[in-house]
């Protein structure tokens, strides 16, 4: 019976991953994107430098189309929810890095850690994958602090979306809308940082991108800074 139940999941993971794939594909074609980057931020992509990307849970899922010229290895949960997405990213380019604070972390930080020496840009949910909610756990600044790669906090915003009855109220993009990706203020963790504070600092930033990108989508507030792309 536990045979049969592992190969049912692979189809189901298999048919899935590969809708997932192809919804991304068809929302990133049919979606239009707006950028804010700061001039630090934006001078490191360019560089083709290596950092971390840090967006809060509920705001990953259209990342995928957006990201796919960038190498990233992005930390995805070892549940079987977690399974779809793993599966997409390579589709991408990316490389899906398995583990959490709760389950497999020590191991996914060392993979995360390796797969930053190979020039992948580490991308973390630090509020997965059970919360709290717009909390940030130590993960991400230990990864930042251990590799010396600064952190870019992304706020981002979606005018087509619903909102799935989660404990992080996940948004699910819908086409034929528009987005917003923010970057906050680059966050750089030092061997002698005050790591509580350091964490109230990239929540700080998160929350502003999020507020700003959501003041751009509804149309509240214009900056001429943000590109379309």
């Amino acid at each position: 019976m536990a045979k049969k139940t592992t190969q049912y999941n692979d189809w189901k993971h298999a048919i899935v991953s590969s809708f997932a794939y192809y919804y991304s594909v068809f929302l990133g074609w049919t979606t239009r994107v707006y950028w804010f980057k700061t001039p630090e931020a934006e001078q490191l992509e360019k560089d083709g430098a290596v950092v971390i990307y840090a967006i809060w849970h509920n705001q990953q899922l259209f990342l995928l189309y957006p990201y796919r010229k960038r190498k990233v290895a992005a930390l995805i949960s070892q549940s079987s929810d977690g399974e779809y997405i793993a599966r997409c990213l390579p589709k991408f380019g990316m490389l899906a890095v398995r583990g959490s604070s709760t389950r497999g972390g020590t191991r996914a930080l060392i993979k995360l850690l390796q797969a930053a020496r190979d020039g992948y840009c580490p991308m973390l949910t630090p509020d997965g994958p059970r919360g709290p909610i717009y909390k940030v756990q130590p993960g991400i600044l230990f990864l930042a602090k251990k590799t010396g790669l600064p952190i870019i906090p992304v706020g981002s915003a979606l005018s087509h979306k619903f909102k799935v009855r989660s404990w992080d109220r996940m948004r699910v993009p819908l086409p034929f809308g528009k987005t917003a990706l923010c970057y906050g203020e680059t966050i750089h963790v030092k061997d002698d940082a005050d790591m509580p504070r350091a964490a109230q600092e990239l929540e700080k930033q998160l929350n502003l991108m999020t507020d700003k990108a959501e003041m751009f989508i509804n149309k509240k507030h214009f900056d001429p800074a943000i590109q379309e792309k």
